[in-house]
């Protein structure tokens, strides 16, 4: 399978060919850990999440973009805006040859019990993890901020 590639902050990066990419990230939180995949079209860790459909408001999208990468169903309004990651810099460049700068509105829910997860065709894995073991992870660079405010205690 042909790799997706993220860049942020790299002067390497391919500039956009494409009309900006609105999406959203999920902060799934159990007992004091993070939901993460493990995504199918790169060997990079990400939050949950995904593009933003042309008739959907962002938390809808992150209840949809939820449910479809976890099986895990939770009403719209659990999901609480927490800040937007709009850095001209973070880019996505995938196989079909479309690159994208990624504007990102990051959701958080904290969740009551522990869910049963089920990966969708996006993902190779989803895990928990502590705070302390996102810092070591191969995560994705258009999610890098976002870690970086998390492990900084910003979000």
């Amino acid at each position: 399978m042909a790799q997706a590639k993220f860049y942020y902050k790299d002067p390497a990066a391919p500039r956009p060919n494409r009309p900006n990419h609105i999406g959203v990230a999920v902060l799934l939180e159990w007992q004091g850990r993070y939901l993460m995949e493990y995504r199918a079209d790169s060997d990079f860790w990400c939050f949950i999440g995904g593009g933003l459909w042309i008739d959907e408001t962002l938390a809808r999208c992150a209840q949809r973009e939820t449910r479809e990468e976890t099986g895990i169903c939770l009403p719209e309004t659990d999901f609480q805006f927490v800040r937007l990651y709009d850095d001209p810099s973070r880019i996505a460049a995938y196989p079909d040859g479309n690159v994208l700068r990624v504007i990102t509105a990051l959701y958080r829910v904290a969740l009551a019990e522990e869910p049963a997860l089920v990966c969708s065709e996006e993902s190779r894995a989803l895990r928990f993890f502590a705070p302390q073991e996102l810092a070591g992870l191969p995560v994705a660079p258009t999610h890098r901020d976002i870690l970086g405010d998390i492990l900084a205690g910003r979000v």
